[in-house]
């Protein structure tokens, strides 16, 4: 740590921490509305997106989907449980390491997250010049 006095923030620095935090929650807010609106709860995106999205490979475990998710395992193993009963994920064994689950999406839930995706991306465009955004062209 610097000197006191060192960690001040300037105007310039809250307005865009102001401006970041603004424009993050806005996003969220209408990911929140979204998804809700096709019968998916946020978390239930996330998790289907982070699946989809897990770097490659077409599955995650789910120790990595806590990971992704920021939340306690039995939590995402209570997540997951209720996207399998709605036709989205499957659970399987590892067969490389039989400790490990992975969980896998189903042809439902490439549905619903393809669809809500393209939506999210649409939203995301709007920010563009905000904050740098991710290039995503699917």
């Amino acid at each position: 740590m610097g000197k006191p006095g060192d960690d001040v923030l300037t105007k310039k620095e809250f307005e865009a921490l102001s401006e970041f935090r603004f424009q993050l929650r806005r996003f969220e807010r209408f990911s929140e509305n979204v998804v809700h609106k096709h019968g998916i709860t946020p978390l239930q995106y996330l998790l289907l997106l982070h699946i989809k999205g897990y770097p490659g490979r077409n599955f995650a475990t789910v120790g990595e989907l806590a990971e992704r998710l920021q939340a306690v395992q039995h939590g995402v193993v209570a997540l997951i449980s209720r996207c399998e009963e709605n036709g989205w994920v499957k659970r399987r064994q590892s067969e490389s390491d039989k400790r490990q689950v992975e969980v896998h999406l189903l042809a439902d839930g490439e549905r619903m997250l393809t669809q809500l995706a393209a939506l999210h991306r649409a939203e995301l465009r709007s920010l563009n010049g905000v904050f740098p955004i991710p290039l995503i062209n699917f």
